[in-house]
């Protein structure tokens, strides 16, 4: 049959030609742009997976970008803290020159001290100007607050802690080993008692100082021994105190780097006494009665050792180290140092609060508490350089305790310089591993997530351009056949006119 009301080829052409002409238009959007999926519609679902992937992306550069300013705030700190090691290494040169006091005049001694006073004063400045973005660095400002600190707390250093909110953090340890002192008994049984006039009883004390030989003859008293010890107690470590019986040798510090020996060169045919006693190990104050070792039999050398602190921090196993414990986590890096009785009393300590304060840098994607490394910077300051126990770096100005004036005992000057130093140093290897070792690796580490993201993304959202111009081509060969076959079927009712002649 013949009919031109309706003229179906040309509805169907047209339907294929819009269809034609919608797949070029596709095509030509994803050549344009460069990418598959342009709106929802193109794919829901990689329209989901994509822009989470590009949410991840973002949070990535910007970890980037927080990692490298954080080592710019680190490179800052730790100009300021060189400078500060080179003016205490100059301070313990001028110490040690101005111990020579037989070469030096009483004005060369005062100019020495006007160089200390220099020194400190211009470390107090360099942790006072030391700053990033008018942020100081080294005054405090990024130390951490503590509270509730304990009475048998002597020092203590937080170096790193992440505190979840406004949640103060307990810092809580449990002593399980005391620490002690290395020592040793000697029992003479009262004054020394040797056979003969002429009998010398002689013995080698030695401590992680050095060592030192005594000498003494029949009726020297325990209080006479006692005092020679002491007498050489910087050259051997070693300190001596009177007992009932014989004298009670102990190192001047704890932990198991100390220790105390007595060497017996001679035992001067001695005719009372028992010979050498070890300590309790739980508790140096009490003498091991049983089992002494003889004056005649100490030739070889009779030692003991200290021994360390030990327990458990937050949970944690803790390092110890003489009286000190400390523990260095992810979440937590702190250091303190107990004082006697507390250090060798089994039990808990709780040792602080901290309530806030410290460095917080955010080096992952995510913003969380694992996300986030927290780093603690102490007050640089002549006044905080130092311990409780020694003194501190301010002492050694003009008027105070240990300047070189006036002090007799710059060993402890000295002391303090040296203890300075080290914490100066240990500072800046803190700061040299967080840079190289948190910094650096989380700076590879988000560079490689983010590499391995963008290509997820490309995968998913961009555009195959082989595939794209492969298509682009078949359509735009469909639309020019549709175009042509729509011409034709709008020509064909034409031809039904013949039939009226």
């Amino acid at each position: 049959m013949t009919r031109i009301n309706t003229n179906v080829s040309s509805l169907i052409a047209q339907n294929v030609l819009g269809r034609n002409n919608k797949s070029l238009g596709v095509a030509l959007e994803r050549l344009s742009t460069g990418l598959r999926i342009n709106r929802g519609k193109d794919d829901p679902a990689g329209l989901i997976a994509s822009e989470t992937l590009r949410s991840e992306k973002a949070g990535l550069n910007a970890a980037i970008g927080n990692a490298e300013r954080s080592e710019q705030v680190v490179n800052i700190a730790e100009g300021g803290l060189q400078e500060v090691s080179n003016l205490l290494t100059e301070l313990q040169g001028l110490i040690t020159t101005s111990a020579n006091e037989a070469g030096l005049s009483v004005e060369e001694k005062e100019a020495n001290q006007l160089q200390i006073d220099s020194i400190l004063q211009t470390i107090d400045r360099v942790s006072g100007a030391t700053e990033f973005q008018g942020t100081k660095l080294l005054n405090g400002n990024y130390d951490y607050q503590t509270t509730s600190v304990a009475a048998g707390v002597t020092d203590f250093e937080v170096r790193g802690a992440k505190l979840d909110g406004s949640t103060n953090l307990s810092v809580d340890a449990i002593v399980t080993l005391s620490a002690q002192q290395a020592g040793l008994y000697m029992s003479f049984g009262g004054a020394l008692d040797l056979t003969a006039a002429s009998d010398q009883f002689v013995f080698e004390v030695a401590g992680t100082k050095g060592s030192r030989e005594f000498q003494f003859s029949s009726g020297a008293t325990i209080a006479q021994i006692r005092d020679a010890i002491n007498s050489f107690s910087d050259v051997t470590g070693v300190t001596a105190s009177a007992g009932a019986t014989g004298v009670k040798l102990k190192s001047e510090e704890f932990g198991s780097n100390e220790y105390v020996s007595v060497t017996v060169v001679d035992a001067g045919n001695i005719a009372a006494g028992d010979g050498i006693h070890a300590l309790s190990s739980t508790d140096y104050d009490v003498i091991r009665t049983a089992s002494p070792t003889a004056f005649t039999a100490a030739t070889n050398g009779v030692r003991d050792e200290g021994q360390d602190i030990t327990g458990t921090i937050n949970g944690l196993v803790a390092v110890g180290q003489g009286r000190t414990l400390s523990v260095n986590s992810d979440f937590l890096d702190v250091e303190f140092t107990l004082n006697t009785a507390t250090s060798q009393a089994l039990g808990a300590v709780a040792a602080f609060d901290i309530t806030g304060g410290g460095a917080d840098f955010q080096l992952a994607s995510d913003v969380n508490i694992a996300g986030k490394v927290s780093l603690g910077i102490g007050d640089l300051s002549a006044r905080k350089l130092g311990s409780s126990g020694t003194g501190f770096l301010d002492d050694l100005a003009s008027g105070k305790s240990f300047n070189v004036v006036d002090a007799n005992n710059l060993d402890t000057a000295q002391s303090i310089v040296s203890e300075a130093i080290n914490q100066v140093s240990s500072t800046r290897g803190r700061l040299g591993a967080f840079q190289k070792n948190v910094v650096g690796a989380t700076q590879r580490s988000l560079g490689t997530a983010l590499e391995n993201i963008t290509a997820a993304e490309s995968v998913i959202r961009d555009a195959d351009f082989a595939t794209e111009t492969a298509a682009l081509t078949r359509n735009q060969v469909l639309v020019q056949a549709s175009t042509n076959v729509l011409s034709l079927a709008n020509q064909s009712p034409q031809n039904v006119l013949a039939l009226l002649g």
